[in-house]
């Protein structure tokens, strides 16, 4: 049985955008991941709201990704593959954050994982959109946040090249809800599951 860990933020989480509850198993896209997997796999869940990936969330360090990852891995947990869908958090406007720090961060998850596994999908942060200024998360979320969402998909596929990653950018095929301008519908979460499961299926494990 192959292992995946399955690492992010509400996104992985399955935060419903209508009313903040979380998506079923059979909605999330870790849950139908594993459905279409099937038995020869096992998904990994470990998603948490508002969980940052290369700056301090003041919530502590499960929300910190640069505290909590490393510790992750460093316990006895065997994996094949690690599908780290990180970052959007780090957009909103109180953390400020600029590119170098988004490169530095995200190298740095890299490197820690590559003691598991060489077998590493990345998936860049959800590109915002205006409803996001609306919407509930408006008070996190600016212009500023938008503009960056929309540049930072390019450091994920530098990166990537640079440590043999695998970039799966989903902001090709999927669009977040227009509630809020941040979380994925139901439909959503089964288009990237089953745009991951053919990458899978595909032999990308070593």
């Amino acid at each position: 049985m192959k292992k995946i860990l399955c690492y992010g933020d509400s996104n992985t989480f399955g935060f419903v955008p209508e009313d903040g509850s979380r998506f079923d198993a059979d909605a999330r896209w870790t849950g139908v991941l594993q459905k279409i997997l099937g038995r020869d796999y096992l998904i990994i869940e470990e998603g948490a709201c508002d969980r940052t990936g290369f700056v301090h969330n003041p919530k502590g360090d499960l929300y910190s990704a640069q505290n909590h990852f490393p510790v992750l891995m460093s316990k006895n947990m065997d994996i094949d593959i690690l599908i780290l869908a990180i970052g959007s958090n780090d957009m909103q406007f109180q953390y400020n954050i600029d590119f170098s720090t988004v490169e530095k961060g995200l190298e740095n998850l890299i490197k820690t994982a590559k003691i598991k596994t060489d077998n590493i999908i990345l998936i860049p942060p959800v590109i915002l959109d205006n409803n996001v200024l609306n919407g509930g998360f408006s008070f996190q979320f600016d212009k500023t946040s938008i503009k960056k969402s929309q540049k930072v998909g390019d450091i994920y596929k530098k990166i990537a090249q640079i440590f043999d990653c695998l970039v799966f950018d989903i902001n090709e095929f999927v669009r977040p809800s227009n509630i809020d301008g941040l979380h994925y519908d139901r439909k959503s979460h089964s288009l990237v599951a089953k745009n991951l499961a053919e990458i899978i299926h595909t032999g990308f494990v070593d």
